[in-house]
């Protein structure tokens, strides 16, 4: 039986992906579950600040940061994904490369922030994804994480891993993100939930935290390197 190989499994598979992703990631960061993260991330960036996009995708996100004069470098598995991601960003100076999260070509401190958003579980391991994005971040930078929430549909992607089978989605809830976090130098300064229009009329603000996080899509996490 071959050895399975994850990171030609995810580029081919996030190849396959990359027009259907494509199609749908403006709307997602223009006005679907997306849309708060740019914004909410700004209030910790400054004009001209260089940003890494872990998992860039087809660079929808790193265009967004750029109209606010950050400079981006996005990283991503996939080849279909990176030609769509120069093409989104050919009015700017972004640049992006193929790259594993888990062994990034950088040197430590060397970005003033980290944008990382549904892809730290798209990793082989997520604990060693999250150690190189907290390295390359300078002292006092600050990263934006988002984490599928408990109601998203794409956590089923990590179902088959309890069949027994190879996957290249390694799902963890919020709550277990922030718990690896504790073990890294970052302090956590700012959250949010981003939730499905069924849950978005309950009133969360006097639940417990973990159960805020129970609810949601996606967890937005902005830490910061001590």
């Amino acid at each position: 039986m071959a050895e399975f190989d994850w990171k030609k499994a995810s580029a081919t598979e996030w190849d396959k992906r990359s027009d259907s992703w494509h199609e749908r990631s403006e709307s997602m960061w223009n006005e679907g579950s997306r849309k708060e993260i740019i914004p909410f991330f700004l209030q910790y960036l400054k004009a001209n600040n260089q940003v890494c996009d872990l998992g860039c995708g087809d660079g929808m996100g790193a265009y967004k940061l750029s109209t606010h004069a950050i400079n981006v470098v996005g990283v991503d598995v996939s080849d279909e994904m990176l030609i769509k991601a120069n093409r989104v960003n050919q009015t700017n100076d972004n640049q992006f490369i193929k790259g594993d999260l888990s062994e990034l070509p950088f040197a430590e401190h060397h970005f003033d922030g980290v944008l990382a958003i549904n892809s730290m579980e798209w990793t082989e391991n997520p604990y060693n994804a999250m150690k190189e994005a907290v390295r390359i971040l300078k002292p006092g930078g600050y990263g934006c994480f988002g984490i599928l929430g408990p109601t998203a549909g794409p956590r089923n992607n990590s179902f088959p891993r309890l069949l027994g089978e190879k996957v290249i989605c390694n799902t963890m809830m919020p709550w277990e993100f922030e718990q690896l976090m504790q073990g890294l130098p970052m302090k956590k300064v700012a959250e949010q939930g981003v939730y499905k229009k069924a849950a978005e009329s309950l009133p969360k603000g006097g639940l417990p935290l973990p159960l805020q996080q129970a609810l949601s899509f996606m967890w937005i996490f902005i830490f910061q390197k001590e």
